[in-house]
């Protein structure tokens, strides 16, 4: 037993003693890739802005395409799990790919960010999906511990997100751009070592589908695995091109979208009226999920230009960083999210748990709420700048909506998923956050004042587009959450009995 391996079986035991073995393997492979992640999330439209000289609207474009094909990716990457590769060589392979990604771009200009943007985006198609589809595979089915474990594995995400957004923002405002991508591409080699060393208790669950065929010669000495692998690489331009010209990124999405609910629609007609039935829920939810994060993932770019601009960031002698902000959501995410892994637990115990889609309308109308905090932050307002508590009660509310629906709907995805179709769900659900992501991005570009580079335009000016815009956005989230809530009744019968 390796050192690596050793420390993780005694966390385990310390941390999760009532939960299956490998989940603090995954728990910290995650928690890494999170760092990774958001490390690059927080920085990259201050970078384009302010090192790439790229206009503000285009930079969320820029930054929407990116995060798009990363959640989009994992349709593709959940699908080679699970017919060829299996998921110990997607994630490990992920991983490795991210990293050399995040490396690309401390070398400096535009051609070397897209190249790193790309190889991130097919690695995370590798890894994101697959890792999520493994920690479901730890539980049996009914198992009432489930909604509990993505919970944890939640806090998981968040602690590597708060890492990231607190030390690598901080570095890469402070010392340098290129020092906050390093870190982050040294956290997913971590996460890629612990996930390496540490997969033997569940080495039984992430054997590829087919292991003979796999290691078969197939073009001379080259196996199948190693076109697979090859063919991953040359994908790496191919997306580069993609997020340069990310016009083309719309129609990607609309493309795979229909291509998605067809084989969901495909395998419910072929598996009989309760599956059908349950992929038809599975869709309207889905939906709603694209209503969720399109409004949330307004934290990397318009509420961070907004907390940039019109947030008076000063505590005490030291003013805190504009990405920094974003620290704010994985904070509350590691003090509220035991809190509500026991909540689940002991309102299913009471039979008082709501359905999910009434999960679902409550996440929303907190989200909402949280834009409204923006209308509350103006009574207090000084110079055009808001106080720093407008940021920390909005994202107070983003938080716990998250907590109703993000491990709520991780969970979900493996209690509905056939046995054959778990990475396609999980790739469907990854695509309804890409619609998501890229969609965020086109509405930031409503809160754009058309800055290039350092020249900043009026407090002023800004302050009267992000009033407007937040709170026109926090009335509609409100209203389509009273909406999923009224039809929540008549979805849930479309789960039959998974909850």
């Amino acid at each position: 037993m390796s050192r690596t391996e050793y420390h993780l079986k005694h966390t385990h035991m310390t941390l999760f003693p009532k939960h299956p073995k490998g989940l603090a393997v995954l728990f910290f492979s995650e928690m890494w890739e999170r760092f990774c992640y958001y490390g690059m999330r927080g920085l990259l439209v201050l970078y384009l802005i302010h090192i790439i000289a790229k206009k503000e609207e285009e930079s969320y474009l820029i930054y929407g395409a990116y995060t798009a094909l990363i959640y989009a990716a994992p349709v593709i990457g959940g699908r080679i799990a699970d017919k060829i590769l299996g998921y110990k060589y997607a994630v490990i392979f992920g991983s490795i790919l991210m990293s050399i990604g995040e490396f690309l771009i401390v070398g400096g200009g535009e051609h070397l960010l897209y190249l790193g943007m790309g190889s991130l985006i097919v690695g995370n198609g590798l890894f994101k999906a697959n890792v999520s589809t493994i920690v479901g595979k730890l539980y049996k089915e009914n198992d009432n511990r489930r909604d509990s474990g993505f919970t944890i594995f939640y806090i998981g995400i968040n602690i590597g997100a708060l890492l990231a957004t607190t030390v690598v923002a901080e570095v890469g405002v402070k010392l340098g751009y290129q020092y906050g991508f390093a870190l982050a591409g040294l956290g997913m080699l971590a996460g890629s070592l612990i996930f390496g060393f540490g997969n033997r208790s569940f080495a039984d669950k992430i054997t590829p589908p087919n292991p003979e065929k796999l290691h078969r010669k197939m073009v001379g000495p080259l196996t199948q695995l190693h076109l697979v692998i090859l063919g991953l690489i040359a994908a790496v331009p191919a997306v580069y091109l993609l997020v340069r010209f990310n016009d083309i990124v719309m129609y990607l999405l609309i493309a795979t979208a229909v291509f998605v609910v067809y084989t969901l629609m495909s395998a419910g007609i072929k598996g009989g009226k309760i599956l059908l039935h349950r992929m038809i829920g599975f869709v309207i939810l889905l939906l709603f999920n694209v209503v969720f994060w399109s409004c949330f993932e307004q934290a990397g770019t318009s509420l961070t230009i907004f907390a940039s601009r019109n947030v008076n960031r000063m505590i005490g002698g030291w003013e805190m960083g504009a990405p920094t902000t974003q620290f704010f959501n994985p904070f509350y995410i590691l003090v509220f999210g035991s809190i509500f892994s026991v909540m689940w637990i002991w309102l299913d115990k009471i039979k008082r748990n709501p359905s999910i889609p009434m999960k679902f309308g409550f996440a929303i109308i907190q989200l909402g709420l949280g834009f409204l905090m923006v209308r509350l932050g103006a009574l207090f307002a000084k110079d055009f700048m808001m106080p720093l508590i407008t940021l920390v009660l909005l994202y107070l509310l983003h938080t716990t909506g998250e907590l109703f629906i993000s491990p709520i709907g991780l969970s979900m995805v493996t209690k509905l998923a056939p046995k054959n179709m778990a990475g396609t769900l999980m790739g469907a659900w990854f695509l309804s956050w890409a619609a998501a992501n890229y969609l965020a991005a086109v509405l930031a570009r409503f809160t754009g004042a058309g800055q290039v580079g350092d020249i900043i335009p009026p407090a002023s000016e800004t302050y009267a587009i992000y009033l407007d815009v937040f709170t026109k956005t926090g009335l509609v989230t409100v209203g389509i959450g009273l909406l999923l809530l009224i039809l929540s009744k008549q979805i849930n019968k479309l789960l039959h009995g998974v909850k």
